[in-house]
């Protein structure tokens, strides 16, 4: 569970039942966008997105597990669950299924998550934890209904529950079901009743898995051989410090007080002694690899050092976290965050001064980092 010290709520927006939905559309003006996308009648006898989302809100409230927990986190899935369709506007569209029309919103789960994640970010400056369980939830709130089908369904349960809080989740996915009309409602409840047994048989039902080490849960969420329990000998002789976040955060200024002994490898510091123009891709491409052959020198050696790049989606981070370790490096990724308003502030005292438009486009495309990606995280955010 959480614990956040002073209340946090987004004005005008609380949990009042009756829920008073005209504040609610006042302040989250996409709903209205919402109200005008259709969903397949087989799975959505309710009909529009908005109906949908109003109905599944209603039902979170009225679950007893809901009325038990603490404000923080009954306004975490509040806002979940206003929040987990939020994409369905971007992605909805039409297809040809067995012969069939049918309506289908691809990807919007995981395309809403980048949505809320930006939003309470950059307008609401929620607080880091309560930020990223609202992100998740949203991401992941499919997933108790198709675990129990996956290859791995322990794996699932266990990924999850190093993302967010999976009773939490079991919620969010029970009140999608109950607020909609369907012919296989119970059928759906069922599976839900399935992922909670295996959380709890893992012991991840309220809670993160417990790993015998962090090198055993690097190796469990990257390779399907190892047991979740597995704890191995860790033959990791050095550290690579990837750092990442947004320009303006404070990269430069935590490695000087934080990492000074360490050599470092900058992809800046190689576009500014090089003169390479940022926005030229040929530049760009020459920085790569002049960044890659200084990191091989240290990596041969076994010699410790600092990445510093932005680092901000998971796809850029894992083209070097990949050659990091096939020289067997102990990864770390820290990752820094500020509120935006103060990232500006400092962006605009810095003597190489990132364009504004540039950070606030970067900021919505932010992937905070996740335990698959390296053997050890830290997150310092204020």
């Amino acid at each position: 569970m959480i614990t956040i010290n002073k209340k946090w709520e987004i004005p005008g927006v609380q949990i009042e039942y009756p829920l008073d939905w005209n504040s609610i559309e006042k302040e989250f003006d996409w709903l209205e966008e919402l109200k005008n996308i259709p969903q397949d009648a087989i799975w959505h006898q309710e009909g529009d997105v908005f109906t949908h989302t109003k109905m599944v809100v209603e039902a979170l409230l009225k679950m007893e597990d809901f009325k038990d927990l603490d404000s923080t986190a009954q306004y975490i899935l509040f806002l979940s669950t206003l929040f987990h369709d939020i994409e369905k506007r971007s992605t909805t569209t039409h297809e040809i299924i067995d012969g069939q029309e049918r309506i289908v919103s691809p990807n919007h789960a995981k395309k809403g998550a980048h949505t809320v994640r930006s939003i309470l970010f950059e307008k609401y400056n929620t607080p880091f934890e309560i930020r990223e369980h609202i992100s998740n939830l949203v991401r992941l709130h499919g997933l108790p209904l198709w675990a129990i089908d996956r290859e791995d369904p322990t794996k699932e349960v266990i990924k999850s529950s190093l993302m967010t809080n999976n009773k939490w989740l079991s919620m969010l996915a029970r009140s999608d079901v109950l607020g909609r009309i369907c012919e296989d409602k119970e059928d759906i409840l069922y599976k839900i009743s399935l992922f909670d047994e295996l959380c709890k048989e893992q012991d991840c039902w309220d809670k993160p898995y417990t790993f015998a080490s962090n090198y055993g849960r690097f190796l469990y969420l990257n390779r399907s051989d190892i047991a979740p329990f597995y704890h191995p000998f860790e033959d990791l002789k050095f550290e690579v410090i990837v750092l990442s976040g947004l320009p303006g955060v404070g990269k430069d200024t935590f490695i000087q007080k934080n990492l000074e002994e360490y050599p470092m490898v900058s992809l800046d510091n190689i576009r500014r002694e090089n003169q390479f123009d940022p926005t030229n891709t040929k530049h760009n491409g020459k920085v790569i690899q002049l960044a890659k052959e200084e990191a091989k020198v240290l990596l041969r050696k076994k010699e410790p050092f600092v990445f510093n790049a932005t680092n901000l989606t998971s796809d850029l981070r894992q083209k070097w976290i990949s050659l990091f370790v096939d020289y067997k490096a102990k990864v770390r990724i820290i990752y820094l965050e500020k509120p935006l308003k103060e990232i500006l502030q400092q962006n605009n005292q810095r003597q190489w001064v990132v364009p504004e438009q540039v950070i606030l486009k970067l900021s919505k495309k932010i992937d905070i980092p996740q335990y698959h990606e390296a053997h050890e995280i830290d997150y310092i955010t204020q």
